[in-house]
């Protein structure tokens, strides 16, 4: 089964400031069905964006989001029913303390292990996004593998496969060990050198064919995310799912 495609609304988040009831017509007529959320423009309410969502016929397959821990409970569980969204998925920045040691990484696991008990409590699963610091060796380990044994085996992977790329792993590699845990993929291109811009997928280095099957089956998504990029952000958008959609 080919996994379905989807967009991080963060990659356009400049054009929809200025206009995001246009923007999203945009990303419909390009071609997704679907998107990731992120952080809303200044002024906009989550019923607000939710109402231009589905005006625009974008479905929210996941939802980044706070730690619904402490005086984030409430305010979390409301955006994921107003979006009607069943997948929270934690950003992971900035990059937190923790990550210097391999103490401070099991207490992260804690924590998110406790915002997965809440979150599967009301019903909604609970993925972590990387970037590049679970990757890189802490105490001779990888925060990553840490996490993979510590965390509860209902908490997901959304691994950021470029970010993987930047901290010197092989993408296709990590995806493979991490295997079903991954069902969600996040797709970017560049020259995988933190602070130079990104690409329109297939003009970078990332080999997103061996990606795909070192996933084996595994992703169930497949989330075009750039941060930055040289060239115009929605000609990128575009050329990325053409990309994508032309992949056997």
């Amino acid at each position: 089964m080919k996994p379905q495609l989807a967009l991080q609304l963060y990659t356009l988040r400049d054009r929809l400031a200025q206009d995001f009831a246009g923007t999203l017509a945009k990303i419909a007529e390009i071609g997704y069905q679907a998107v990731e959320t992120a952080f809303w423009p200044p002024g906009m309410t989550v019923q607000q964006a939710a109402i231009l969502l589905k005006q625009a016929s974008l479905t929210p397959m996941a939802a980044h989001i706070e730690l619904p821990l402490g005086d984030q409970e409430g305010p979390v569980l409301a955006t994921l029913a107003t979006l009607g969204c069943t997948r929270a998925i934690w950003h992971g920045w900035p990059q937190d303390a923790d990550y210097g040691s391999l103490a401070g990484v099991k207490r992260l696991a804690e924590r998110y292990n406790r915002a997965n008990q809440l979150l599967r409590q009301h019903g909604y699963s609970f993925g972590l996004h990387n970037h590049w610091w679970e990757f890189a060796p802490v105490d001779g380990h990888y925060p990553y593998q840490i996490l993979l044994s510590e965390l509860d085996p209902s908490i997901f992977f959304e691994l950021d496969t470029y970010w993987i790329k930047t901290a010197g792993r092989d993408p296709a590699q990590v995806v493979a060990e991490i295997g079903p845990r991954a069902p969600l993929l996040h797709i970017k291109d560049g020259p995988a050198v933190k602070g130079a811009p990104m690409t329109a997928l297939g003009d970078g280095t990332q080999a997103f064919a061996a990606i795909l099957r070192a996933s084996a089956g595994a992703a169930q998504w497949l989330i075009v995310e750039l941060d930055e990029c040289a060239t115009d952000m929605l000609t990128a958008v575009q050329r990325s799912f053409h990309y994508l959609t032309q992949m056997e």
